[in-house]
C-alpha cells in the first residue's frame, strides 16, 4: 500500500504492486550420479504505473520503506519518459468486481518440505531400474537421465482499483529420458517420459508418477525403437495421443491467438501470427471442422495455468477461442481488451479482460501470457483404441518430440516419442524416423475423429518463453486423441 500511495502522490493515474517470493528446486541425475542441485529463492517487489497513458515499471529486492517509495517514484519517472514514444495512450478494461481474497494450488505435499536426499534417492532408484533394461547384466550401451523440477510462488497483488489478493502457486515436473544404443548399427534411440506431464500440484505428483515402475517401461520402449522399421514417406491418417497433441495445440492454436502477436506487438520471440487482422478473422476464419471447440481457461484443477486471479487482479474466465470450428476470440489483458471494443459491441458483449496477464517474478513486468488452451472432447464416447480400429492405413503417435514452426505459426513440422504403424484397424508394428508437416488450417480441418470425455488428458509446458527480455510461463493443454486424414509424413533418419 505504501508503493501505491507513493505512485499516486508522484502523479500516477493507476498503479499496481506485486510482492512475491519464488522458490525453485531442480534435481538432476544421470545413471548413478547427481549432475546438479538447484535450490533458489528470490523475493522482492515490482511496481507498475500509468502516467498520461504511458507505462512505467521498476522493481527492487530491498523491502524497506524508503526503497519502496523510491522505486514507486522511479516507475512514475520512467512512465513520464515513455510518453514521448507513445503511439496510443493505454486505457484499461475495468475489473468488476474488484477482488479481495486468497487462492492456493491443490498441492497436498509441499515439495520444499521434502528432503533433497529423498528426492535424489528416488531418481537414482528409478535410474537403476531403467539401466537393468538398457544395460542387462551391466553390459552394453545405454544411458538414463532423470530430474525433478519444482516451483512455489507466493505473491501478493494490490492495485489502486481496490484489488488485494494473495496466492500460492505450486508446480511439479518429474522427468526421465532413456537412451538405447546399438553400437554395431550406429543407431541410438531415446524415450522421454511424456506419459508424466508437468502439473500444478505438489510432491504427490512425483509419488503418483511411479517412476521406478515406469522406468522399466520407458527403457523397454527405447530398446524396441532400435528394432523399429524406418517409415516410408507419404500421406497417412494420423492418430495423435494427448501426450503428443498438446504441443501441436500449443504451437498452432495457443500462440497464434495471442492478441499481441496478431497485432504485431510481439514479434522478436517466435514471431507474430497468421490469425490477423482481427476484423478479418474474428467470427470468419474456419480453423477446423464444426465439432472443433477450443477453450481457454485458468481453472482446470491441477493445470499449470490455474490461478485465482491474473497479475492484474482479474478473475480469469472460460471462453472459446474456437467455436464450432470458427475462430471466436483472442487471449487478452486489461490493456488489450479495448483494442477489440468494436468487435465486442457487435456481439453484445462488454469489454473485459480474459485474465491472461502474468509476470515471471517480482522483477518482471506483467504482460499477455497464454492461459490453458484445450481442445474440448467430442460428444461420442470414443477412446484411443476406437480411433485405431476405425483406421485402415495410418500412424499412431505417442509423446511429443522435436518441432519447428514458422514466424506466423502457419507452417510447421512435429516429431514424437513412439510411432506405430496401423493396418486394417490394428497396430502391426513400431516405426521410427517419423515427422509430419502441416499448414495449420489445413491440418485442423483434416481432423475427422475426436475422442470423448473419457479419453481427455492434460499435457503441458513448464517453460513457455515469450517477450524481450524473455520470460517463462507454465501452461497446460488438455485434449482427447484425434484422427487427421492424409497428413504428409517425412523420414528424419540419417542416410548412410
Amino acid at each position: 500500500m505504501l508503493a501505491l500511495d507513493a505512485a499516486k502522490s508522484a502523479g500516477a493515474s493507476y498503479a499496481d504492486a506485486r510482492i512475491s517470493r519464488n522458490n525453485v528446486r531442480n534435481v538432476s541425475t544421470r545413471e548413478q550420479r547427481v549432475l546438479g542441485l538447484v535450490d533458489n529463492e528470490t523475493f522482492g517487489i515490482g511496481v507498475r504505473v500509468l502516467v498520461d497513458g504511458a507505462w512505467g515499471f521498476a522493481a527492487t529486492n530491498e523491502l524497506t520503506r524508503d526503497e519502496v517509495i523510491r522505486v514507486a517514484q522511479q516507475a512514475v519517472a520512467q512512465a513520464r519518459a515513455n510518453r514521448s514514444a507513445l503511439r496510443r495512450p493505454v486505457t484499461l478494461a475495468p475489473v468488476t468486481p474488484t477482488a479481495d481474497g486468497s487462492w492456493r494450488s491443490p498441492a497436498r505435499i509441499d515439495p520444499f518440505d521434502v528432503p533433497i536426499e529423498e528426492q535424489v534417492g528416488l531418481l537414482l532408484q528409478a535410474n537403476e531400474a531403467a539401466l537393468k533394461v538398457l544395460k542387462p547384466g551391466g553390459r552394453g550401451m545405454g544411458f538414463v537421465n532423470s530430474s525433478m523440477f519444482f516451483l512455489r510462488e507466493e505473491k501478493t497483488l494490490a492495485t489502486t482499483d481496490g484489488t488485494f489478493v494473495v496466492q500460492t502457486i505450486f508446480r511439479a515436473q518429474p522427468s526421465m529420458t532413456c537412451q538405447a544404443v546399438n553400437v554395431a548399427a550406429g543407431d541410438f534411440q531415446s524415450r522421454q517420459s511424456t506419459d508424466i506431464q508437468p502439473m500444478g500440484r505438489g510432491y504427490e505428483h512425483v509419488l503418483d508418477a511411479n517412476l521406478v515402475v515406469n522406468a522399466e517401461k520407458w527403457a523397454t520402449e527405447a530398446m524396441e525403437k532400435l528394432g523399429a522399421k524406418s517409415v516410408e514417406v507419404g500421406r497417412y491418417d494420423l492418430i495423435l495421443h494427448p501426450t503428443h497433441l498438446w504441443l501441436t495445440i500449443h504451437e498452432s492454436i495457443a500462440h497464434p491467438t495471442e492478441l499481441d502477436r496478431a497485432l504485431g506487438f510481439e514479434a522478436n520471440y517466435a514471431g507474430t501470427s497468421f490469425v490477423a487482422p482481427p476484423d478479418a478473422v474474428l467470427g470468419k476464419l474456419k480453423y477446423g471442422p464444426e465439432f472443433m471447440n477450443v477453450q481457454a481457461d485458468r481453472s482446470q484443477e491441477g493445470s499449470l495455468g490455474a490461478v485465482g486471479w491474473d497479475d492484474e487482479g482479474v478473475q480469469p474466465d472460460e471462453y472459446l477461442i474456437i467455436k464450432n470450428g470458427i475462430f471466436n476470440d483472442y487471449q487478452t489483458t486489461r490493456e488489450q481488451a479495448p483494442y477489440l471494443a468494436d468487435w465486442y459491441a457487435s456481439q453484445g458483449k462488454p469489454v473485459r479482460s480474459h485474465g491472461n496477464s502474468y509476470a515471471q517474478t517480482w522483477a518482471d513486468v506483467q504482460f499477455q501470457r497464454m492461459p490453458n488452451v484445450s481442445l474440448l472432447p467430442g460428444e461420442q464416447d470414443l477412446v484411443w483404441n476406437d480411433l485405431i480400429a476405425a483406421t485402415d492405413r495410418g500412424i499412431a503417435i505417442v509423446g511429443d518430440g522435436s518441432f519447428s514452426i514458422d514466424q506466423q505459426r502457419y507452417n510447421a513440422q512435429f516429431g514424437g516419442q513412439l510411432f506405430y504403424e496401423i493396418r486394417g484397424g490394428k497396430i502391426v508394428g513400431m516405426l521410427k524416423d517419423v515427422a509430419y508437416q502441416i499448414r495449420t488450417p489445413e491440418f485442423w480441418n483434416s481432423m475427422d475423429m475426436l475422442g470423448g470425455q473419457r479419453s481427455y488428458e492434460l499435457g503441458g509446458a513448464f517453460g513457455d518463453g515469450k517477450g524481450q527480455p524473455a520470460q517463462s510461463n507454465a501452461v497446460s493443454h488438455g485434449c482427447p486423441p484425434t484422427r487427421h486424414k492424409q497428413v504428409n509424413v517425412i523420414n528424419t533418419g540419417r542416410q548412410g
